[in-house]
């Protein structure tokens, strides 16, 4: 059996790829992907061939994210529960995708991941398996092995000299890509206890952030970042200039207690700074290019949509039918944002637009010979009139 592995380097899939050989007699081809991660993968690929792995791939997967994950999802708004803005949710379905396309590529009859058994990595990465390749075999190790502790991969580990490297253990766990870096479990799983400083390995902290506003602004075309002051980028080089203004001034932290598509509740720590600027100046271009019927029927999708990521389905035909819907909505989103950076803030202090629906002659209030006042009165009293019949019926 030749099977292809989610290979991190770590302790856990160290293990497994190890176990996978001996339990399944198999050849196992290892599998990273770099979605923005950093430094994490330095090495990577020696550390899998001297564990046993007959191949080693490293693939850069960091501009496609951006372009064809990050953007589509930024574009429609989406935003699950309080604030948290999918960043690990999103990779997934990449990471999962080119896990296949490796698979085919070798005429490979499984895949593997070494995603825990009681969270939603698993769900997300074998949705899209299937999406993708309805008659592959997965292989969860963690949902077959005899293995119950840290303590028992470290023994196997050493029993078999597997290269890992077997460190105190951190108090969370984190996972990082270009979008965000999560942090979760250990200290963070009392919700009443404060996440400690040191945890934040991205942004400075606001209270240390520089005494200086720092403004900027963001072009947009059809719903999509296509400029930072001024300079046309790729959305891959967006995301990397804007995570490091976001970074300088501790922009997009978040602590919140979100709902596991697997049944529990589960706290998680976010810092998301260029995804936190890209959605608040994408809203301010929105705010004066949408019409209001459109708007408010798009925002009804918004939570179905950030629900089918969060839960896994990318690749499934509600996803591919709600992104095109909303992206129409999307298409006079084409402007201006200008922000200003603060301690902890993205405040939004002027947006512009050729497509703008705001007139000031209409909104002001001051002298004006478009809007006759006087036309409110019938405009109020039908809107009152189910209103009065309920109360006199209630008498």
């Amino acid at each position: 059996m030749k099977i292809v592995l989610a290979y991190s380097g770590g302790l856990d899939t160290s293990v497994i790829l190890k176990w996978l050989i001996d339990t399944y007699q198999a050849e196992v081809i290892a599998y990273a992907a770099d979605v923005g991660q950093g430094e994490e993968l330095g090495g990577l690929k020696e550390r899998a061939l001297d564990a046993g792995a007959s191949k080693a791939y490293i693939e850069d997967l960091r501009k496609e994210f951006a372009r064809d994950f990050v953007f589509p999802m930024i574009r429609v708004g989406a935003v699950y529960e309080s604030g948290y803005l999918l960043g690990t949710s999103i990779a997934r379905p990449l990471i999962a995708k080119r896990q296949i396309e490796i698979a085919q590529e070798n005429n490979a009859e499984a895949i593997s991941h070494g995603a825990t058994g009681k969270g939603n990595d698993q769900v997300r990465f074998e949705l899209t398996f299937y999406a993708l390749q309805p008659d592959i075999k997965i292989i969860a190790p963690w949902r077959e092995w005899a293995f119950q502790s840290r303590t028992e991969l470290i023994n196997y580990a050493k029993e078999h000299g597997i290269p890992v490297p077997v460190t105190v253990e951190k108090p969370y766990s984190m996972d990082a890509n270009l979008l965000h870096i999560s942090y979760e479990g250990g200290v963070l799983e009392d919700p009443w206890r404060a996440p400690p400083e040191e945890m934040f390995r991205w942004t400075v902290s606001p209270e240390k952030a520089p005494d200086k506003p720092e403004e900027m602004t963001i072009d947009f075309e059809r719903g999509n970042a296509i400029a930072v002051n001024g300079e046309n980028l790729s959305p891959f080089k967006i995301m990397l200039i804007l995570n490091e203004q976001g970074n300088r001034h501790g922009i997009g932290r978040i602590d919140m207690v979100e709902n596991r598509y697997v049944g529990m509740k589960s706290r998680g720590v976010y810092e998301t700074p260029g995804g936190t600027i890209l959605h608040r100046a994408r809203e301010a271009v929105e705010q004066i290019t949408m019409d209001r019927e459109v708007l408010h029927l798009r925002n009804t999708f918004i939570p179905e949509y950030a629900k089918l990521v969060y839960n896994g389905f990318w690749f499934s035909p509600e996803r591919t039918m709600l992104q095109s819907a909303m992206d129409e909505a999307a298409t006079c989103v084409t402007g201006t944002a200008r922000l200003k950076l603060y301690k902890g803030t993205c405040t939004v202090i002027g947006r512009k637009s050729e497509q703008s629906l705001y007139d000031p002659e209409l909104a002001t209030f001051e002298a004006e010979g478009v809007y006759d006042q006087r036309n409110a009165t019938g405009f109020i009293k039908l809107n009152a009139l189910r209103l009065q019949m309920q109360a006199k019926k209630s008498r």
